[in-house]
């Protein structure tokens, strides 16, 4: 099985490769519909998390200078890396008061993070790659990791506020160990959307690349810890303990999430209606393109 992976292993909405040459686990969103988190979206980020456990340990019996230490999550869709939860469930499973199945989601949702968050247990260095727009849970993405990369042609944003809701899959947690927990809460309440430029001066984005260059410098930032990795993984270990994020935290907050969404009055649901008749009409009948700038309420 290993052997096939090694090369890649591709599936409807991600796709895993090694990348020895960088040490790298490499996990690209495919986005095939909406460039959403949905269940099938989950169900494959947990597949290639699985086998990319099987890989490390693997990796770890037989130990090289290649060994893999770093994992590494973008997209390929142009100017995409994720716009959020999947509205249309949302939507439904919130009329039908379906508390068990976006309680379900929501909880798929937390562990996937968390485990980024941790380095799969045998703490990786986790790297988000993100060229192009970031949001509501695609930007949680982004930050449940210990290096945020991101071009500068890159927009990241919480629009949860503006139909009642908030980012419920550790964006405040995340935020918090960037920035302090004041200017993280009015982040994420302004619904405002930043460029890469002004969280990279606030300190959320850690390395700023110009655009079309982002892999050239996700590459020199490896080849740079490589040569200096004892320093760098005792760095990470340093803030992790100082601010440590627990499961137990991350999932209370996930059911506040769940409660708060269950009990959005209709003019909110209108409000997240007509944001996801705007992502399908965007991605019905236009191409993606680069030059995407943001999704406006």
């Amino acid at each position: 099985m290993i052997s096939i992976i090694e090369n890649r292993l591709r599936m409807n909405s991600v796709e895993l490769n090694i990348d020895r040459i960088h040490q790298a686990i490499r996990i690209r969103f495919l986005h095939p519909g909406r460039p959403v988190i949905t269940t099938r979206f989950l169900e494959e980020l947990e597949t290639v998390q699985d086998l990319m456990h099987t890989i490390r340990e693997q990796d770890q019996a037989q130990p090289s200078t290649e060994q893999l230490r770093y994992l590494v999550l973008s997209s390929s869709l142009p100017g995409i890396f994720c716009l959020g939860g999947d509205l249309k469930l949302f939507l439904e499973l919130i009329r039908k008061g379906d508390r068990k199945q976006l309680t379900a989601y929501a909880h798929t949702c937390m562990e996937i993070a968390h485990r980024n968050l941790s380095g799969d247990d045998n703490k990786l260095c986790t790297i988000s790659l993100v060229e192009g727009e970031a949001l509501g849970g695609g930007f949680e993405i982004a930050l449940a990791a210990d290096v945020v990369i991101a071009e500068k042609r890159a927009r990241f944003g919480f629009p949860e506020i503006q139909f009642g809701l908030f980012p419920g899959m550790g964006a405040f947690s995340f935020l918090a160990r960037r920035i302090s927990p004041a200017l993280a809460k009015r982040m994420i309440t302004s619904g405002n959307i930043y460029t890469a430029t002004e969280l990279y001066e606030m300190g959320v984005v850690d390395l700023l690349a110009e655009d079309g260059k982002g892999e050239e410098m996700l590459h020199h930032y490896i080849k740079r810890r490589q040569s200096r990795e004892g320093g760098y993984f005792a760095m990470d270990k340093i803030m992790a303990d100082h601010n440590p994020i627990s499961r137990d935290e991350l999932f209370r907050i996930v059911d506040l999430w769940v409660d708060t969404a269950l009990n959005l009055p209709e003019k909110n649901l209108t409000m997240m209606n007509y944001l996801l008749k705007a992502q399908s009409k965007r991605w019905g009948s236009e191409e993606v393109s680069t030059k995407t700038a943001r999704l406006s309420a």
